[in-house]
């Protein structure tokens, strides 16, 4: 396996929002990596955040929870963490430990962006709909390799 490899970024549409962007693998060796990662944000005052995982063919428990481990201070101080672009294999673990219950994910990071709504705005009506709100049948899935 390749390990990890954690990148950072701004939407030019959206600069209130950062993108963390994982390759690899997260278990219990390299998900310190991701944590820091996501920790440095934290203390930058950067609570929207999607995290694409396009790049990312498994998720240890290890790495869910430094998910829900941050969710809570993350919106206490008005900010959500969204996950975009999960391979099948990814999303089916999401979906198995009903983690849809309490993070929103969405197919492309695009989708996930928008959902923040407009800069130093209110994510209004035009939130896409997220896989969590999404009807049986509908589009919304993971994405295939």
């Amino acid at each position: 396996m390749e390990g990890i490899n954690v990148s950072f970024s701004k939407p030019e549409d959206n600069p209130d929002v950062s993108v963390l962007s994982v390759q690899g693998y997260v278990d219990t060796t390299t998900s310190a990596e991701l944590e820091e990662s996501l920790k440095r944000l934290l203390k930058k005052n950067r609570f929207n955040i999607v995290i694409d995982l396009a790049g990312v063919n498994y998720i240890s428990s290890a790495g869910w929870g430094i998910f829900i481990s941050e969710i809570k201070s993350i919106r206490e101080n008005g900010g959500d963490l969204k996950l975009a672009s999960m391979v099948a294999d990814v999303y089916e673990v999401f979906e198995l430990l009903e983690f849809q219950t309490i993070l929103e994910s969405y197919d492309t990071v695009v989708e996930a962006v928008r959902s923040f709504g407009a800069p130093g705005g209110d994510a209004g009506s035009e939130k896409p709909e997220s896989r969590a709100g999404a009807k049986v049948g509908s589009t919304h899935g993971p994405k295939t390799n």
